[in-house]
């Protein structure tokens, strides 16, 4: 179809005016997931249409592939739309993708293809063993995604803030986030995690559960029997022993001496049946793991044919010679009953002390008095002249 121009001066006839477009979309997906590059035309007459990759190899060339790849593939291709898809994406599919229509002229646009990829689960490095007293260092890391992820620890429902690195790999970032936090035996066990947020889990995020594991010597504890031990009665010594970690053995020994030949250790457990004197001691129970050691002593007193007690001294240190606490069997019913016989005894003693006194004190004074009525006499007898021939008297004054 032409125009007719009409001038005073001359005319021409114009040529058909078509406006040839090409319109590309850009697109985001995730590393693994399928893509679609679409080319958009405008008053497409039949000319040559080309698909290139982001190194310019020709990928279709009018609706034909030209790049052996499987994973291109023609899906549509009208007059208004021409759609490729690109499945299994890889960040090294990154880039722009050319839509090229050539008539007289050259016109062409570019679809940017922008690859995702979203962080694995973080992983949790242990850089500093944690023991009772120190520090834990611990590292969350997150090898790799795009753009960088976030990581954050948390405790009990609070942020630790921890030293952030981040690493560029080219297409594809490596962080980590590093915290030291002081450690006692009460943090053996504590629940941490660390939280990787992207803007590919829409919202979501990946955790990782950690449970600090603290190192610690251990702490040994005979536990002794109940009651009163006779003799021929047998005696049954559990050690109780924790640490961190769990010493494999526990050594029990007799101080100065051998264990008795009817001794049987079983795992923790030390039996010996038939009591008699001669397994009269201490007994030591030890533990030891690669962070101290700890002992326990139990002190068997066996009494022969009186009423049989039995005495228990024991101590728990973290060396066998210090003494931590002591248990007794002793009957504290007896001692109780010579105590109250001691007070009741030296309550009578005092009351009969006190009664001699008054007593004593009274009689003294009953003296003193008749003292005087007897010098009231001699004044008496001296002033009437009382010859001394009528008899001699001698008076206490």
């Amino acid at each position: 179809i032409g125009f007719l121009f009409f001038s005073p001066s001359f005319f021409w006839i114009a040529q058909p005016l078509y406006h040839y477009a090409v319109q590309a979309e850009n697109v985001t997906v995730l590393e693994g997931g399928t893509a679609q590059i679409s080319c958009r035309l405008q008053n497409y007459d039949g000319s040559i249409v080309v698909i290139q990759n982001p190194r310019r190899q020709t990928l279709f060339f009018n609706g034909t592939r030209a790049l052996k790849d499987d994973r291109f593939q023609m899906v549509l291709f009208t007059q208004r739309l021409v759609r490729i898809t690109l499945t299994n994406v890889s960040v090294s599919d990154e880039g722009g993708y050319f839509c090229q229509l050539y008539t007289d002229s050259t016109h062409h646009q570019v679809a940017t293809l922008s690859v995702l990829v979203p962080p694995e689960t973080p992983t949790v490095e242990v850089k500093q063993e944690a023991v009772e007293g120190g520090e834990a260092e611990l590292t969350c890391v997150s090898p790799r995604s795009k753009p960088a992820a976030t990581l954050r620890w948390m405790r009990k429902g609070r942020e630790i803030a921890g030293v952030v690195s981040l690493q560029d790999n080219g297409k594809t970032f490596s962080v980590s986030s590093t915290i030291r936090i002081p450690v006692e035996r009460k943090d053996d066990g504590a629940a941490l995690s660390c939280e990787a947020f992207h803007p590919a889990l829409n919202g979501q995020k990946r955790i990782r559960h950690y449970r600090l594991d603290v190192y610690f010597a251990p702490t040994v504890r005979i536990v002794p029997p109940a009651g009163i031990l006779r003799e021929g009665d047998s005696l049954t010594l559990t050690c109780s022993v924790t640490g961190n970690p769990l010493p494999r053995n526990t050594q029990w020994s007799k101080i100065n001496d051998t264990l008795p030949e009817r001794a049987e250790i079983s795992g923790t457990t030390l039996q010996i049946s038939r009591l008699s004197q001669s397994h009269n001691g201490t007994y030591l129970c030890q533990a030891q793991n690669d962070y101290g050691r700890a002992a326990d002593h139990y002190t068997l007193l066996v009494y022969g044919d009186l009423p049989t007690h039995t005495i228990c001294l024991s101590c728990s240190s973290s060396d066998p010679g210090a003494v931590v606490e002591t248990h007794s069997a002793v009957p504290y019913a007896v001692i109780g009953g010579v105590l109250a016989l001691l007070v009741f005894t030296v309550i009578c003693v005092l009351i009969v002390t006190i009664w001699c006194s008054v007593r004593q004190k009274g009689s003294y004074l009953t003296h003193e008095a008749s003292g005087l009525d007897e010098h009231g006499e001699v004044q008496e007898a001296f002033l009437n002249g009382n010859d001394a021939s009528q008899g001699k008297k001698e008076y206490l004054l």
